[in-house]
């Protein structure tokens, strides 16, 4: 079912050697070739539109379920509904991602929507991971839409990640928390060549001692563009802090455009933005314990997306 192709598509954006353990869904070229249910997680397709519904039971503790997409062809345009329940009390963990290899001269282009709903007291750790691949000369295109609604008590994190490879991406992050519910969402990006990737989130704070963490990281190298947008919006009393860290090399652009919101006079929201090469110091420091220049800048830009 499976070929070498697919599992190393596999193992980059969602770290599965094998068939995993508990609930999944794979998706590859447009279809899906295998899903499992379990006791407390079910998945089931959509009737009226390409997608799933996953269903967690309330209490469901330690499960994971898997749903990564890859395609593998050419010119494929895919786009996938996903909704997500997490069940009052739940605690789980949800592993994503796409991994495209385009072999050729046509645009290879998926489009995943990812509808979340956490219930009370619901806790939430979801993964997702894109990367490209492919000697053809067709761009690899990825955009993500995530849309969370998290009711009282829920928590949330969020750890979404562009490895390498991806031509054109629009990430799209909206969130609404209700009361005492929490979200952190750290985000990490690289681009390189001709790439453009843009990210706009937008959290809203509506419950009363609502809390939300935005963290994003990037490399921007060759002539590739970056822009960030994260949004709070505060509408009681609550917290949130937003944090955009770049580093820019050779003729790279980068745009980071922080904005907070209060709405609320209990509403206390921070936000800082920094765009930077790599500091000499640092290099000249690990270059005196033996390594190349290049050896040594691959180290610090591993370290800063890690």
């Amino acid at each position: 079912m499976l070929n070498a192709l697919d599992k190393h598509l596999l193992e980059t954006v969602a770290d599965l050697h094998d068939i995993p353990q508990g609930a999944y869904n794979i998706r590859k070229n447009g279809e899906g070739i295998s899903r499992r249910s379990t006791a407390n997680i079910e998945i089931k397709p959509k009737t009226d539109k390409p997608g799933i519904d996953i269903i967690v039971r309330p209490g469901t503790m330690g499960e994971s379920v898997h749903i990564p997409v890859i395609l593998t062809a050419e010119g494929l345009k895919d786009a996938v509904y996903n909704t997500f329940d997490i069940g009052e009390g739940a605690d789980i963990l949800v592993v994503a991602g796409c991994g495209i290899h385009n072999p050729g001269e046509s645009e290879t282009q998926h489009n995943g929507i990812h509808n979340f709903i956490i219930r009370k007291r619901a806790r939430l750790r979801y993964v997702e991971k894109h990367y490209g691949q492919g000697e053809g000369g067709g761009q690899k295109t990825l955009n993500p839409t995530t849309i969370i609604e998290m009711e009282e008590g829920a928590y949330a994190e969020m750890e979404l990640v562009q490895i390498r490879g991806v031509d054109n991406t629009k990430r799209i992050t909206k969130a609404r928390l209700h009361r005492n519910a929490h979200l952190l969402v750290t985000e990490r990006m690289l681009t390189h060549g001709e790439q453009k990737a843009e990210s706009k989130i937008l959290v809203k704070l509506v419950g009363e001692d609502s809390s939300t963490q935005i963290i994003s990281r990037s490399v921007a190298q060759d002539n590739s563009q970056q822009l960030f947008y994260p949004r709070v919006a505060g509408y009681n009393r609550c917290r949130a802090h937003v944090q955009c860290d770049s580093i820019i090399m050779h003729q790279a652009k980068v745009r980071s455009v922080p904005e907070i919101a209060a709405n609320h006079a209990d509403a206390q929201l921070v936000h800082e933005a920094a765009i930077g090469k790599i500091a000499g110091e640092q290099l000249v420091k690990l270059m005196t314990l033996g390594l190349s220049e290049s050896e040594a800048e691959e180290t610090i830009l591993q370290g800063f997306l890690k």
